[in-house]
């Protein structure tokens, strides 16, 4: 019977249009051996004389399927790697037209890509970058293609936090992650959530392929690690991780215990942090959906706060009551000494989509009530975004000729205004236009 319902759960994947439009190869090879990857699953009928073997048995076939999905996805070497872009997204990405990009290659200011197919050039995310050195090299202004931040300029961070579940925390944290890297910055990015979703989107199983040091061995109170030990280089260029496991879990029960000592917790993240600094413009930080110490010394070392919310009336009512307590804990600290100021605390609305009219009432109030503290764009909520998200993949690693394109177009713009709302927060604190 367990068997019979997985191959159901690969046709209906497969009936979505998945083997089609998104790592095709992947899913038809899915596809192929479906059987022999049902047969790696224990189908029986679970039995249990306890209850705490009957939930182990669980977390252990859930943990076996996990495990085999990212086999599958990132065969054969298990890891991710990104896809080539096309000479007119490689172009937008770097701000340019495609006639001047093919210019520039013409006289010889930016090197020909490794890969032309039928005379097309291919950009790996490498040779945008390296195209953006170059344009810099001879462009007249400043920071026109290289957005790279200068001398008295503050490394901008950026919270999404929401004790919310299912606030989209973690997609919009890996969507901007992807996004400014694309657009020329420094990123680094920081899972605080002891579930790893945002390390997942890397390509971590954390449960299992993580021998390295993670956030906790960074902030944890006995002799910790330093920040660049954590760090961890991605397939993405430009971007980089400080991943989580469940053991910062542990964090939350140290810091207890210390603050009974009068050991401070607030400033732990950002001091991290701040031995690294130099080597990026902006990091991304993805909260727990608590508000525990992690929230707290993650809220400590922002500079800037997004609170994602999807538009329903028990979302709405759940993210008021967190923000009075975010309010009452901003006042602990302040009475501590530490005077916060953030450029930015704002809502995203998350999950949106126009046709559902009791959800466009919730936007509207929203906006009604805060104004210019709700982001102008929203991400919409859409099959493409789910699709994606099963190869832990974000709209920007996925091509458009795999997926339905007015779909993936949708989308796209969607994520693209999102993104480029922060670009423009973070330029105005730099006190750029």
């Amino acid at each position: 019977m367990g068997a019979q319902i997985f191959l159901q759960f690969i046709d209906f994947v497969v009936d979505r249009g998945c083997a089609r439009r998104l790592e095709a190869a992947q899913y038809r090879h899915w596809g192929r051996n479906r059987l022999n990857i049902a047969t790696m699953f224990q189908t029986a009928p679970i039995t249990a004389t306890t209850q705490a073997d009957l939930t182990g048995q669980i977390a252990q076939r859930l943990n076996t399927a996990l495990t085999t999905h990212l086999q599958q996805a990132y065969a054969p070497d298990r890891r991710k790697t990104l896809r080539l872009f096309g000479a007119t997204e490689a172009a937008d990405w770097i701000g340019v037209s495609g006639q001047f990009l093919r210019k520039c290659h013409a006289e010889g200011i930016v090197t020909e890509p490794e890969v032309i197919n039928n005379g097309r050039r291919i950009y790996s995310a490498d040779e945008m970058l390296q195209a953006r050195e170059a344009l810099q090299a001879t462009a007249r202004k400043a920071n026109k293609y290289v957005p790279r931040r200068q001398v008295g300029e503050k490394l901008q961070v950026i919270q999404l936090m929401n004790f919310k579940g299912g606030s989209a925390k973690s997609t919009s944290a890996i969507h901007l992650c992807h996004y400014l890297a694309l657009r020329g910055f420094r990123v680094l990015a920081i899972d605080l959530d002891p579930q790893g979703s945002l390390s997942g989107f890397f390509g971590l199983d954390t449960a299992q392929e993580l021998e390295s040091a993670t956030i906790y061995d960074a902030i944890r109170y006995e002799d910790p690690r330093p920040m660049s030990d954590v760090v961890l280089e991605s397939y993405f260029p430009n971007l980089h991780l400080a991943p989580a496991r469940l053991i910062l879990s542990e964090f939350e029960l140290e810091t207890a215990t210390a603050a009974g000592r009068g050991v401070s917790f607030f400033n732990r993240l950002d001091a991290a942090i701040q031995t690294v600094a130099p080597c990026y413009d902006v990091v991304i930080l993805d909260s727990p959906p608590a508000l525990g110490f992690l929230t707290l010394t993650g809220l400590y070392a922002a500079s800037a706060v997004l609170v994602p919310m999807t538009p329903s009336m028990l979302d709405l009512a759940s993210t008021q009551q967190f923000i009075d307590m975010t309010s009452a804990y901003i006042g602990v600290i302040e009475e501590s000494g530490v005077q916060l100021d953030f450029d930015c605390f704002s809502f995203l609305i998350t999950r949106d989509d126009p046709h559902d009219v009791p959800s466009q009432q919730i936007v509207s109030l929203m906006r009604a009530l805060f104004q210019d503290r709700v982001l102008a764009a929203t991400c919409l909520r859409s099959t493409a975004i789910a699709d994606a998200s099963m190869l832990k993949m974000s709209i920007y690693e996925v091509a458009r000729a795999d997926m339905v394109r007015a779909t993936y177009d949708r989308v796209r713009l969607s994520m693209d205004a999102v993104g480029k709302e922060v670009e423009g927060i973070i330029l105005s604190a730099w006190g750029r236009t």
